[in-house]
């Protein structure tokens, strides 16, 4: 009957549906789900997926700034630091110092990394292509980069 009172599973089910119109909170479940998926495609590597694109940065440009690899894996300076830090230890990259500016450059072994690296890319755009569709997954990557530039403004 119309006039009923809402049962307590109506009840839970309004009290939640503003998750589903929410895209702070969608934008984080897809985070989760694809951070998944990457973490699974470079597990070969021994990287975690940021990691391995830090390294790739680097091995594509030798002597690139802190600066601009912070600038295009958009991450905090400190945070990349700590990236960085890491990758240093494991002997994957080496820093020189210019005055008051940083250059990272891949070493031998970060080098060795590359093929592995893009195989594990390849994986990961395979194993959401999969799931999605390449329409699906080359629409969502373009709307979530248009999204950032816009709310980063």
């Amino acid at each position: 009957m119309p006039n009923e009172p809402n049962t307590a599973a109506d009840s839970t089910e309004a009290d939640d549906a503003f998750l589903h119109s929410c895209m702070y909170f969608t934008t984080n479940r897809l985070s989760r789900a694809i951070t998944r998926i990457a973490e699974d495609a470079f597990a070969t590597t021994g990287l975690a997926p940021a990691y391995g694109y830090l390294i790739r940065l680097v091995i594509v440009k030798p002597g690139i700034t802190q600066k601009e690899l912070s600038e295009k894996l958009y991450i905090t300076p400190s945070t990349l630091t700590r990236f960085i830090d890491k990758l240093q230890a494991k002997g994957l990259v080496e820093r020189q110092v210019q005055g008051k500016t940083v250059l990272v450059y891949p070493t031998d072994k970060g080098r060795d990394l590359e093929p592995s690296l893009r195989e594990a890319s390849k994986k990961l755009k395979t194993s959401y292509v999969a799931v999605l569709g390449e329409e699906l997954a080359d629409l969502l990557t373009s709307q979530q980069e248009l999204a950032s530039e816009q709310l980063e403004r």
